[in-house]
């Protein structure tokens, strides 16, 4: 089972079949005679070519018979009426759908059939091609990615596996466009179009801003939607989102287990099982444990996680899903090394500063969401709600600056927790209809969330007196004996954040060459902030309007060509609620404004090479007042251009590519309150290029091959510390031993090459993993 539940509604073509009328009836005028337009998916969203689609009615006369197309799709005309439609195709399980046929025609959501029976022969080496072609997170609504006018780039499950990702870090490395930053190696947090950002995460289409690592055991693809997203996912969102679309319950059993080990200590244990418990409710239970070292000095992690979901299907037209997931994780918090000289410091990469017994992350995510869908005639209905806990504390220890003649280097310590309560609840309502030839699939939609937030920090002080220390700069862990406790500034505060949204959005098919798509999405925005130090209550409540436009041509249907435009907002509190004051309570929200230009072509039906250009301009960024240095005034701005490029799918059978190609250039287009005009963006590299390859020598054998390249960048916005380019090759092996057993081998950074992946400012800077080998070994049964 590739993915779930991905639907796609696809262009039409002409072609009908029509039963002939008996011979006493042949002298009556001919009914009117409407169409049906439809496709025939699998669970990927990739097309079933030759299924066979029947209609059936009370009526004897009525039965037409057609088989789709190579893109998956079919038409049938046929008086109106009651039909049932039945889709049959060899090795997937038959479906069903019933309609009532208006005059005018009908367009029906997608069939998607899942595979019959676990396949008895699993050959793991052979490239699959396997690539998404639509999703729903875009626009919510079933669309394939050719349609959409936007940049995205889908990870899916298997290219995970090919490579043994571990992390979001490791899948936005063939994301163009994306880069990560270090997020104090504590959480995930990732630079899109020149836009830093920790909270634009997205679990299932719904907010998962808490800052912490999430893991890839229990999702089926990750979806990297560039440029403002607000129109679909609310607030934020400045250069783009990452939606991870996690495993739900199948009707057909599933048995994996997954073992992986390696290098620096790495051991890891996932489990998928799936099992349908009736024809109506089916279950799958994903499970992970991982006790991994590093290569740097005394830095570790353990964590666990566990998924159960269930599937309920009343009838035809009713899906339930529920899921719950736990996750706790373990880790040592580790801030990386130093700059000297405007440059990575020359020490061993593996050197920790500080003391690692005494730095170490600790989370615990509890998150539930239940979803219901319902079609009613035209109309499909769908409700999602999320109920979320996380727990989250680090304490780590902070490389500061070096002395001028690279001896001693300044240490300081602090520690942070945050308690997080998310409510949201998300109610869409699509309807797919015509005003005569010009077709639209209609959304309205809205959204309800409430956040409780509750900060509380303490300042580390050197034995119990002294908040910095002095180290030595070859040799900075130390064992110093520190005391916790507040300083004048630390924060002690809770928050409150509620969001009320509505949104509707029209995707109008003019033609089958010209499609249009239009939205707007009203948010209300209103936080309140109590300090708990000096009695304070601040709050800022904003009424964000987003829009968002795109046109798409398609002069044959496996190419689009597309323009769009969107407008996102970011309030003054900041993207994780911690920068209110008695100044940016008056502050309006940011702004930003996307135009893109750009291409997708189906170069194969099992390859997609996409294209986009862009310029994503930031307003209303702080900055001081220049007559009045204690006002702030709102005239900063940043502007982001940019060219992407992606390949993605299989060029033969037996070679499939992923990866891409980007050119950035983030830079300060006014005067901020951290740059002057004319700076580069903090590690928002000019060039990044990628390239996963995996050729099938054999039925049984395999091998992968993986090139990144990153050219040089700032490591901070005062353009001050340079992080050199680098190219990095990977390469992995792969061997099917027999058809339900396989073993894989990865090598990352191949050559052992010495790089610096990422920072978090001036002195705080990630080596890159020295050479690593990892095993990983897949058991079906």
């Amino acid at each position: 089972m590739r993915s779930i539940w991905l639907l796609v509604g696809l262009l039409a073509f002409p072609a009908s079949l029509s039963a002939a009328p008996s011979a006493a009836n042949a002298a009556q005028s001919p009914q009117p005679e409407s169409k049906v337009y439809g496709a025939v998916l699998d669970t990927s969203g990739a097309p079933i070519v030759g299924a066979v689609v029947s209609a059936a009615s009370d009526n004897p006369r009525v039965g037409p018979t057609t088989t789709t197309n190579e893109r998956g799709e079919f038409s049938l005309g046929m008086p109106p009426g009651r039909y049932t439609l039945t889709v049959v195709a060899p090795g997937f399980v038959d479906g069903s759908q019933s309609l009532t046929l208006a005059v005018g025609g009908a367009r029906l959501p997608p069939f998607v059939l899942a595979i019959a029976t676990l396949r008895e022969t699993v050959t793991v080496s052979a490239p699959t091609g396997d690539r998404a072609a639509a999703t729903s997170s875009a626009t919510k609504t079933l669309t394939p990615l050719r349609d959409i006018p936007q940049a995205i780039t889908v990870v899916t499950r298997e290219l995970m596996r090919e490579q043994l990702m571990m992390s979001v870090a490791d899948v936005v490395r063939y994301v163009p466009g994306v880069t990560t930053q270090q997020g104090e190696n504590n959480r995930d947090q990732i630079i899109v179009r020149g836009n830093n950002t920790s909270a634009d995460f997205f679990v299932n289409g719904v907010r998962d801003d808490v800052q912490y690592f999430r893991d890839l055991y229990n999702v089926e693809r990750i979806e990297a939607l560039k440029g403002p997203n607000a129109m679909i996912f609310g607030r934020g969102g400045a250069g783009g989102v990452v939606n991870r679309v996690q495993k739900e319950a199948g009707f057909q059993p599933l048995r994996e287990v997954f073992l992986q080990g390696g290098m620096q200590g790495n051991k890891r244990f996932t489990t998928d099982l799936g099992q349908p418990i009736s024809e109506k409710v089916a279950v799958r239970m994903n499970g992970m444990l991982e006790d991994s070292g590093s290569f740097r000095t005394g830095v570790d992690l353990e964590r666990y996680g566990v998924t159960p979901t269930v599937t309920i299907a009343p009838s035809a037209r009713t899906k339930v899903a529920v899921t719950y997931e736990h996750l706790h994780d373990t880790r040592t918090a580790d801030r990386g090394i130093t700059s000297f000289r405007n440059a990575p410091a020359e020490v061993d990469p593996a050197l920790f500063y500080g003391n690692p017994n005494d730095s170490h992350v600790k989370l615990g995510v509890n998150l539930g969401m239940a979803s219901v869908e319902h079609q009613a005639g035209q109309a499909t209905i769908r409700n999602r709600t999320v109920i979320a806990g996380y727990d989250r504390f680090y304490q780590n220890y902070v490389p500061g600056a070096a002395n001028a003649a690279g001896t001693q280097v300044a240490l300081t310590v602090y520690n942070n927790a945050t308690q997080r309560t998310n409510v949201f609840n998300q109610t869409d309502v699509v309807f797919a209809g015509a005003t005569g030839r010009v077709r639209h699939t209609f959304l309205a939609g809205a959204e309800f969330g409430r956040q409780l937030t509750d900060n509380f920090r303490n300042t580390g002080f050197f034995n119990n007196s002294s908040t910095s220390l002095q180290v030595p700069f070859q040799s900075p862990t130390i064992t110093t004996p520190v005391t916790y406790r507040q300083s004048a500034t630390d924060a002690d505060n809770h928050l409150r954040a509620m969001v009320a949204a509505t949104y509707v959005q029209d995707q109008i098919e003019l033609s089958q060459h010209i499609q249009l798509l239009g939205g707007l999405r009203f948010d209300r925005f209103d936080l309140e902030y109590h300090n708990h130090r000096n009695g304070d209550v601040l709050t800022r409540p904003d009424n964000l309007l987003s829009p968002r436009a795109g046109i798409v041509v398609k002069p044959i249907t496996p190419l689009s060509i597309y323009g769009s435009y969107s407008v996102s907002y970011l309030p003054s509190s900041g993207d994780q609620f911690a920068s209110l004051t008695v100044i940016t309570e008056q502050v309006k929200p940011e702004q930003f404004n996307n135009y893109e230009l750009g291409a997708k072509w189906d170069v194969l039906p099992t390859l997609a090479l996409t294209t986009a250009v862009y310029r994503l301009d930031r307003t209303n960024t702080r900055s001081t007042d220049p007559n009045d240095p204690t006002r702030i005034v709102q005239t900063g701005s940043q502007r982001t251009n940019g060219y992407e490029l992606g390949l993605n799918g299989a060029l033969t059978s037996a070679w499939t590519v992923a990866g891409g190609y980007a050119y950035q250039d983030a830079f300060v287009t006014s005067a901020t309150t951290t740059a002057a005009a004319g700076a580069q963006v903090g590690q928002v590299p000019h060039y990044t290029w990628s390239l996963w390859n995996n050729y099938r020598i054999h039925p049984r054998l395999a091998a992968g091959l993986g090139l990144i390249y990153r050219s040089d960048m700032f490591a901070a916005i005062d353009n001050t510390v340079l992080l050199p380019g680098y190219t990095r090759a990977d390469a992995a092996a792969f061997f099917s031993l027999t058809k339900r057993v396989r073993l894989q081998a990865n090598v990352e950074n191949l050559f052992g090459k010495l790089y610096y992946v990422n920072a978090d400012n001036n002195t705080n800077i990630s080596p890159g993993f020295p050479r690593t080998l990892r095993i990983g070994l897949t058991t079906l049964f």
